[in-house]
């Protein structure tokens, strides 16, 4: 986890005994399998869901030579490269011979991570963690190796898996300039509680600057491609005397 989010998550901590909080340390020992449990079961549900986008009953409809060429043509053209591979892998997991492999692997993770927070919540109102191991990453540059982008949902993808409300709040900028996240999770229906704890955080921080364009490219990156700025050089005083006529 990069420094800067460890020390924001120590100051969180630090604005909710501000508060009047009372801060009690959670064990949640299945969560480090909730990754790639989570990118078992979504993928597999999105094949299945996006099933029905075929270009006959729903969405956008590429006419082809015949009905499997129109298929094939809506489905290349309508998704993009993200969707497409979680296509392919959900369909891999639900396939004959790997159903009980994997995704019902998959989902007997998923219920221990929800005994998990259960068993976390009878003693805390709500939890407070990262929302991404690293600060912001301008958009495409992680494109290239989607493990690597699939990583920083390490945080977040356990609430989807418990099924519980989750908060992301902006906490701050990196030291490039670039926006820091706090996440609260709260009890299933208690969203009362999650939204109390993020304003804690709003107060702390108080009114976030509007970013640059981070999704693009970091401010650094930005500042070097801006043209230097130059000042007006003043002409120089000559060192002649005066000599008056006379």
């Amino acid at each position: 986890m990069s420094p800067e989010i460890d020390a924001l998550w120590e100051k969180g901590i630090a604005w909710f005994k501000a508060a009047g909080a009372t801060i009690s340390h959670v064990s949640l020992p299945h969560t480090h399998a909730a990754l790639p449990a989570y990118y078992i079961v979504a993928p597999a549900e999105a094949s299945s869901n996006l099933a029905r986008y075929d270009g006959v009953r729903y969405g956008l409809r590429v006419n082809g030579s015949d009905i499997v060429d129109m298929y094939e043509r809506t489905r290349a053209e309508g998704f993009g490269t993200e969707v497409r591979r979680r296509i392919l892998i959900g369909t891999y997991v639900l396939s004959a011979g790997y159903y009980d492999a994997y995704y019902l692997k998959a989902q007997k993770v998923r219920s221990l991570i929800k005994r998990d927070f259960d068993q976390a919540f009878e003693s805390v109102d709500v939890m407070l963690t990262p929302t991404t191991p690293t600060p912001a990453f301008a958009l495409g540059t992680k494109s290239a190796n989607p493990l690597e982008m699939y990583l920083n949902d390490i945080f977040t993808v356990t609430v989807n898996m418990a099924g519980l409300p989750g908060l992301s709040v902006p906490a701050g900028f990196s030291a490039d300039g670039l926006p820091l996240g706090l996440q609260i999770i709260g009890k299933p229906f208690d969203e009362e509680t999650v939204l109390r704890a993020g304003q804690v955080i709003e107060d702390a921080v108080g009114p976030c600057r509007a970013p640059q364009a981070w999704w693009t490219e970091t401010p650094k990156a930005a500042a070097a491609k801006a043209p230097a700025k130059t000042k007006a050089a003043k002409p120089a005083k000559s060192s002649k005397k005066r000599v008056d006529d006379g």
